[in-house]
């Protein structure tokens, strides 16, 4: 069982007032739920400290705000009367938006990091903010005639970098785009409120919360993509976001020195020179699925001379990357996403090999290195930037429907 999510106070500290508490305690039991999808009402009593009526009236108030569901459970053959079981709701969902080079892929997600249902739109060329915006409010007129749900918000997953506090997308390079005012935009063509966070931002909250990172309290995520490298750390289990909310652009570090120029204007960063076109040009595809290349990857690697050498050139450089990152962070798990998963897959332990070998000897010895199994984790960290104010307050639901007003905040590590 996971612990609450952060940010909001304990169950049962006291408030300023009654107010205070009781909205502190909803929070607190929600946040449980919502982070372990399935809980039963005496764990969720061992857990808060609070006494079994105390948890019983908070669960009855969540159910009648359509936040959680409640079940019997399946005969457990123990002594003893069973205890309800407490699932999130699919009432209140959040609509996803992640806008990549080739696609715009848009997901309605509910409470407990699930993905109800994605689309996705592909394209020939890399899509405008006025096109990803106008792409969401034609869809989102299907989804209400096709959801009975309440859209909670919109939260969307930037490959680039987005103001924490105005979010405006500063410059997102592989979509050409610069000082859009994305979240205003997505605001004024829909009426509902909408959050933007860098997309590997959003992809290491939902691989601490949900993925491979849950129950870690240090964990870096490292995500390629077709338009690049990015990442993101949650240290102490504190998500680090900077004093903008533009850290986790780790796909710039430093890797070769005698490398290839980036759009950024350095020399040899991680991108450059580990990237996914190479990888598809050696294997001898045009375009494939991560899945996809990984079996092409495995098939060949080791047995072709001309892939063996293009994947030992990028392991021997995604090994720099992340002797610097274990040697800066000390995580106690690297979850890889996208490409790099597939590389990682079919070569084995190369990768933890390289970095017990090169990184020191303290933080060496302490971390996994993994790929990532959740799918969709974009789009359900895109998910968490609208669950997070609903989690701290349960009770914002209920005029929900009467004003759409919301601050964006910067997201917060799960």
């Amino acid at each position: 069982m996971k612990d609450t999510a952060d940010g909001g106070a304990r169950a049962g500290s006291r408030g300023s007032n009654l107010e205070d508490l009781r909205r502190q305690n909803l929070g607190a039991v929600l946040s449980l739920v919502h982070a372990n999808r399935s809980i039963t009402r005496a764990e969720i009593t061992h857990a808060t400290g609070l006494n079994r009526s105390t948890v019983a009236t908070i669960v009855a108030e969540l159910e009648s705000l359509e936040l959680v569901t409640v079940s019997q459970p399946v005969d457990t053959k123990r002594v003893g009367r069973p205890s309800t079981i407490v699932g999130p709701s699919e009432r209140h969902i959040a609509v996803a938006l992640n806008p990549d080079t080739d696609a715009i892929t848009i997901g309605v997600v509910a409470m407990g990091g699930r993905v109800l249902r994605e689309f996705r739109f592909d394209m020939e060329q890399s899509p405008s903010a006025t096109q990803t915006v106008s792409t969401l409010k034609a869809l989102l007129r299907g989804l209400e005639l096709s959801h009975r749900g309440s859209v909670l918000g919109i939260g969307i997953a930037v490959p680039g970098l987005v103001g924490a506090r105005d979010g405006i997308v500063r410059v997102a390079p592989h979509l050409d785009w610069r000082d859009e005012p994305l979240v205003e935009m997505v605001v004024t063509a829909t009426g509902i409120p909408a959050w933007a966070a860098n997309d590997a931002t959003c992809g290491v909250v939902a691989e601490g919360q949900f993925g491979e990172g849950a129950g870690e309290e240090n964990v870096v995520y490292l995500n390629g993509g077709s338009g690049g490298i990015g990442g993101g750390a949650i240290v102490g289990g504190q998500l680090l976001t900077g004093q903008g909310g533009f850290s986790g652009e780790l796909g710039h570090t430093l890797v070769n020195s005698d490398g290839l120029r980036c759009h950024c204007g350095a020399v040899g960063c991680l991108e450059t020179e580990v990237n996914r076109n190479d990888l598809l040009a050696a294997v001898g595809l045009e375009t494939a699925t991560n899945a996809q290349l990984e079996d092409r990857l495995r098939t060949l690697y080791l047995t072709d001379p001309n892939v063996t050498a293009v994947v030992d050139r990028q392991l021997e450089f995604l090994g720099i990357a992340l002797r610097n990152f274990v040697n800066t962070f000390n995580p106690g798990i690297v979850v890889l996403g996208g490409f790099l998963a597939s590389v990682r897959n079919a070569t084995g332990g190369a990768l933890q090999e390289a970095v017990e070998h090169s990184a020191l000897p303290g933080p060496a010895s302490e971390v996994r290195i993994v790929s990532s199994t959740l799918e969709d984790n974009l789009l359900i960290g895109a998910g968490e930037l609208v669950f997070q104010a609903v989690l701290r307050d349960p009770t914002s639901v209920a005029v929900h429907d009467q004003s759409n007003e919301r601050r964006p905040e910067p997201l917060a590590a799960g």
